[in-house]
């Protein structure tokens, strides 16, 4: 499955996931949202990144710990 709002790059934050067009990762919204944030405050602490983009970080998440084979587009 293919993640289009989502890209892995090597040369932007060695390569992790990331929100297409930011520096900002999959790892950071799960955090965030692990600690308690809201959609609501992530979009208003990251202006870059659109409740579509929340929701696919977290699509993106599910399927990688499904175990299926996912690639991040390029």
């Amino acid at each position: 499955m293919i993640h289009e709002k989502i890209v892995s790059d090597p040369s932007i934050m060695s390569g992790k996931p990331v929100v297409r067009g930011t520096r900002i990762t999959v790892e950071l919204i799960l955090r965030k949202l692990g600690h308690g944030a809201t959609v609501e405050q992530l979009l208003e602490d990251y202006p870059a990144v659109s409740r579509d983009d929340v929701m696919a970080a977290q699509a993106f998440a599910a399927d990688y710990l499904a175990g299926e084979k996912i690639e991040a587009a390029e």
